[in-house]
């Protein structure tokens, strides 16, 4: 059983809020990044999981609007705080959760616990070295597309894990490595892409959600209207 006031007491989080379909969520966040970093952490092992990046959101959003299926199996990867995740989870879908960083995941844990989230599961990956069972109808993430070295395990972790005529969706900030990787997977999958843009007084920030569904894949996929809402 997760504690959520041991949690509270080990990293005494700051929280913020996230309105969705005129529902409100609330997200437990780092309030010192440097507790969670030393001089030993790398480059790659920056906690780029430890704020809620826009695309999360983007994808959240994204999720409320597709009708669940009590059938559809989803797995979010790179969850990070797990935004997109638990909000999927919260409008019905059957979310399992996924993130590699043991401090991430006592966060999502808390902020499943925090938004009364039981259907949702939450799980170690490793990209690298896979171990979860089974497959997945709908596999979906946001910002996960960073290094070109995470490519290929990326691409072996979606022909694992995606079941027949499954569908992936990302959501990536508009940027040279998140263009390459689609164009790599465009010898594999179907890419439909919708740019995204959002504004405030101080930026313009661009994105890019894709649903990318493998060349083989035949019969109703999940973006189709008979199942979802419009976006």
């Amino acid at each position: 059983m997760f504690d959520l006031e041991r949690f509270r007491k080990k990293f005494r989080p700051d929280t913020c809020r996230i309105g969705v379909e005129g529902r409100e969520f609330k997200f437990y966040v780092p309030s010192d990044l440097e507790s969670l970093i030393d001089e030993n952490t790398s480059p790659k092992d920056f906690p780029l999981w430890a704020r809620i990046w826009e695309p999360s959101v983007v994808l959240a959003l994204h999720m409320s609007t597709i009708s669940p299926s009590p059938t559809r199996a989803c797995l979010e990867i790179g969850a990070g705080l797990g935004v997109a995740g638990i909000i999927a989870a919260c409008f019905g879908h059957r979310v399992t959760l996924t993130e590699y960083d043991t401090n991430a995941l006592e966060f999502a844990r808390a902020n499943a616990k925090l938004n009364n989230c039981e259907r949702i599961e939450i799980r170690k990956l490793d990209w690298h070295h896979p171990d979860l069972e089974g497959k997945f109808d709908l596999i979906f993430g946001s910002e996960v597309v960073y290094r070109e070295e995470d490519f290929t395990p990326l691409e072996n972790l979606f022909k694992r894990y995606l079941a027949p005529g499954g569908v992936i969706i990302l959501a990536e900030g508009l940027r040279r490595s998140s263009m390459e990787f689609f164009q790599t997977m465009s010898d594999s999958y179907e890419i439909k892409a919708k740019k995204k843009v959002l504004r405030s007084d101080e930026e313009e920030i661009h994105l890019v959600l894709c649903e990318m569904t493998s060349s083989s894949s035949c019969g109703e996929r999940v973006g189709t209207p008979s199942q979802n809402k419009q976006v």
